[in-house]
């Protein structure tokens, strides 16, 4: 099949550069159409049951996505407890108020929310907390005061320094927070304000990172293409050969972009490195191409016939290494991560397009070149003094230093292997969509000062429900009912059986009453009574979280969590209730707490929902008190932290039951990247796995030696080592970034292997030396890996200038990948070919 490639590629370079040139421009037309995804809830599938809860518990609670906007007054003797600070905050809510996206009946601000204050014995007040700003420090004083005595609201709305306020402003879609954050910031520039302000919150970072990612592929991919192509200019010295190459890149990035758009998928964090990712790596079929064509062509020979022997002769190896890394990329499809799906699919694509693209289009390419320009080529790479270029020279020295300590390469690399496993154990799984900004990022500095300030930003949510069965209206009436109301008693039934247990009951209670005035035997009002004492027992029992020793469990709950150091603070139902209670009472801190009866409960709670927002209590609790919902505020989103907070709760209920029937569950955005992060290193660990041994089989059936197929992983083996243990040693998170590197290292690392190996056996079966095969090696392909390993390596340097964090780590470590690949290959290899030449090579 190579050879009618070829035929077709020299005889019809026309139609090559036709059929290229209209897949590109067609592909490149749904580019326009790319839509950005940076919610990490799309990490995990839409129907994972942790995803599933966590809307279920934002719909049935009323919670929102939230932006978290602070005001700091460092220097002021009086914090914000000033007139003019808070007058700031009382405009600048007024102003957000009136934004689109904005869930203003929710939103958090001094100005909007209730102060809670005994109007008399037994009689409460709710009056707004600052309707209108204090003109005197009197009245910010009582502002003071007044938001202390609320432990719902202090260390949320005022830090307990008294330095910092915050508004909290919940919007209807968190993909519309970048432009309502900037709609606060403009707003905020024209207060012309002389205190700090602040924006934060997951949901503005998250919007924020896809617009600055946006940009960031416009950016890193022309500047890696630039990279590579300065890089080529430098190895082949002639600005027409090295077109070939930058046209198959272009070719394979377009096409890949536009196919992947085209198929309606989305660009998240990960899709948007494929560019980056393809660049390079579609230019290393073509460096080996070029490097091994200088060697073969002398002046006056056809170049068709010289690039199509070149081609043939590299077609296997060439064949493998594609296959070997888009084997890498392929195996993160068995991840349960959806964008690492995506990314993994497209880049192995694009590795077998570029593959495919390179064998057609360069021998189209170089047969068409000129005599000039093929000299000039020849000349760049061997020189006209020594006849060897720098990269060739850099190859001859390298040979020369690994066979001459070659039993001292083989000890050191088993050390650093030694050293990198412990490395590994060392890792830590963390992540933060916060951290994928730098430390002087505006949305990191704000992000570091309010949680200083306050209790927390970061929202996580842990569910209470009651499992056990209600009785059921049908249950309570029986079948034994008097005469006189068998009528009624199927009427009833038939209006309350379609309804939840809780509702029918009440509903049981009102036909009841009506059913009162109707009858006339005394059989009947005597069943009635039974009837309306059974169902106010049951309607009782049912309403879970009216219980005081519900409310108890919960609340000292609370009081655990605060002495851990991971919750910076809490709010349940239990607050609600002890605040209403003890304004309901004597108004002092003696009374701050739960009432001794369900009555009494339900008390407070009816004289709450009188306030200004009593729909604040459904936050809480659901209408038919069967679930409860407890609030945590962290000053961490790590993973690490969330985690430990999900092992301190199952620890305490382990260590103090929850009632009989209760059960629990999480939910909220940091919850979500704990279970997304779970999901991924566990389905990387067995896609890593599973590609590994896919990899080596592939090598076993390559070079038809279980030998060789050995050789052919020490590269692989070592880099991914080195590169893991060295991100433990050195205490770099393991984040998402970092986990698909895995799949990088594994493709690349094996293919500097492949062509090592594969031109190795092939000059021994002309020499049927061992040392002259090997000083061989270190002259056109050793160079070939160098050059490769340089444009690789170096074409990533643009991403180290990059403002977000997951671009500078792949550039970092795909730079040490491809250095450690490639030392590996050129260093370890032949001191082992060297070494076991018994085993490697078997003479004729």
């Amino acid at each position: 099949m190579s050879s009618l490639l070829l035929r077709f590629a020299t005889q019809c370079a026309g139609w090559v550069y036709i059929l290229l040139l209209a897949l590109t421009l067609g592909a490149g037309a749904m580019i326009p159409y790319l839509t950005v995804d940076t919610d990490p809830e799309n990490m995990l599938p839409a129907d994972h049951p942790a995803r599933i809860f966590h809307n279920q518990t934002k719909q049935t609670f009323a919670m929102h996505d939230a932006i978290v906007v602070g005001v700091v007054a460092e220097q002021d003797t009086n914090g914000v407890y000033t007139p003019e600070t808070l007058s700031e905050v009382k405009q600048l809510t007024d102003t957000i108020l009136d934004m689109d996206g904005v869930i203003d009946a929710d939103l958090m601000s001094l100005s909007t929310v209730d102060n809670i204050s005994q109007a008399g014995p037994g009689t409460i007040r709710f009056e707004w907390m600052m309707d209108k700003a204090p003109v005197d420090e009197a009245g910010a004083k009582a502002v003071e005061q007044n938001i202390s005595r609320l432990p719902l609201l202090y260390d949320t709305l005022v830090a307990e320094t008294g330095k910092a306020a915050a508004i909290y402003v919940p919007i209807a879609d968190k993909n519309e927070s970048y432009r309502i954050a900037e709609d606060i910031r403009a707003a905020i520039s024209k207060m012309g304000s002389q205190q700090q302000w602040y924006i934060t919150g997951l949901p503005v970072a998250e919007d924020q990172f896809g617009v600055e990612m946006f940009i960031q592929m416009g950016i890193s991919a022309p500047l890696a293409g630039l990279m590579i192509f300065i890089l080529l200019f430098l190895f082949f010295r002639s600005l027409p050969l090295i077109i070939a190459p930058m046209v198959v890149a272009m070719a394979t990035v377009i096409v890949t972009m536009g196919i992947m758009i085209g198929m309606g998928f989305t660009v998240h964090i990960m899709s948007s490195m494929i560019a980056i990712f393809l660049m390079p790596i579609a230019v290393v079929d073509s460096v080996h191409i070029l490097s091994e064509f200088s060697d073969r062509y002398k002046p006056g020979e056809n170049a068709g016939e010289v690039i199509s022997k070149v081609v043939s002769h590299l077609f296997t190896p060439m064949l493998y290494t594609s296959i070997t890394s888009s084997v890498g990329f392929f195996s993160l499809m068995l991840t349960p991560i959806p964008p690492v799906q995506i990314f993994g699919a497209f880049v192995g694509f694009g590795i077998l397009f570029a593959f495919l693209v390179t064998l057609v289009f360069m021998p189209a390419y170089v047969s068409r070149m000129s005599d000039k320009t093929l000299v000039n080529l020849q000349q760049a790479l061997h020189g006209e003094g020594d006849g060897q270029s720098r990269v060739a020279a850099i190859a001859r020295s390298i040979g020369k230093l690994a066979m001459s300590w070659r039993r001292g390469w083989l000890v050191v690399f088993s050390a650093l292997f030694a050293v990198s496993v412990w490395g590994i154990t060392q890792i830590q799984i963390n992540d933060n969509p916060v951290r994928w900004f730098k430390a002087d990022h505006e949305i990191r500095v704000a992000d570091r000062v309010l949680n200083e300030n306050f209790a927390g930003t970061y929202n996580a949510y842990l569910v209470f429900s009651d499992t056990n069965a209600v009785p059921s209206a049908a249950a309570l009436i029986g079948v034994d009912v008097p005469e006189e109301l068998s009528g009624w008693q199927w009427d009833t039934l038939k209006s309350v059986t379609e309804q939840p247990p809780t509702a029918a009951l009440e509903s049981l209670i009102i036909a009841i009453d009506d059913a009162m005035f109707t009858v006339e035997s005394d059989e009947a009002v005597a069943y009635l009574d039974e009837l309306v004492a059974r169902a106010e027992q049951a309607l009782s029992v049912s309403k879970t979280f009216q219980s005081p020793e519900q409310l108890a469990y919960i609340a000292d709950l609370q009081q655990y969590l605060a002495t851990t150091g991971l919750v910076g603070k809490s709010n349940s139902l239990s607050d609600v209730v002890k605040v209403v209670n003890r304004e309901l009472r004597g108004g002092e801190e003696k009374d701050y707490a739960l009432p001794d009866s369900p009555q009494a409960v339900a008390q407070t709670l009816l004289q709450y929902q009188s306030s200004h927002r009593p729909n604040d209590l459904w936050h809480f609790v659901t209408p038919d008190y069967r679930e409860s919902l407890l609030w945590l505020q962290l000053t961490s989103g790590d993973n690490q932290d969330m985690t430990a907070a999900t092992k301190l709760v199952a620890q305490y209920v382990d260590e103090h039951p929850l009632p009989a029937g209760i059960d629990y569950q999480w939910a909220g955005k940091a919850y979500l990247n704990v279970v997304w992060q779970e999901n991924m290193v566990a389905g990387m660990l067995d896609s890593l796995l599973g590609a590994f041994i896919m990899v080596f089989v592939m090598m076993v059936v390559l070079f038809r030696s279980v030998v060789f197929g050995v050789l052919a992983m020490l590269p692989l083996t070592i880099t991914i080592a080195f590169i893991y243990g060295l991100i433990g040693i050195v205490g770099k998170d393991y984040d998402m970034p970092i986990a698909v590197l895995s799949t990088l290292t594994l493709g690349l690392s094996v293919d500097f292997a492949i062509h090592f190996l594969e031109r190795a056996r092939a000059i021994f079966k002309e020499t049927n030396n061992v040392s002259a095969t090997l000083e061989a090696m270190f002259g056109e392909p050793a160079s070939a890996i160098t050059r490769n390993a340089l444009v690789i390596a170096l074409g990533f340097t643009p991403l180290l200038f990059a403002p977000l964090v997951p671009y500078i780590t792949v550039g970092v470590f795909l730079a040490s990948i491809m250095a450690i690949s490639a030392l590996v290959t050129l260093l370890v290899l032949p001191a082992a070919m060297s070494l076991l030449h018994r085993f490697v090579f078997k003479s004729r």
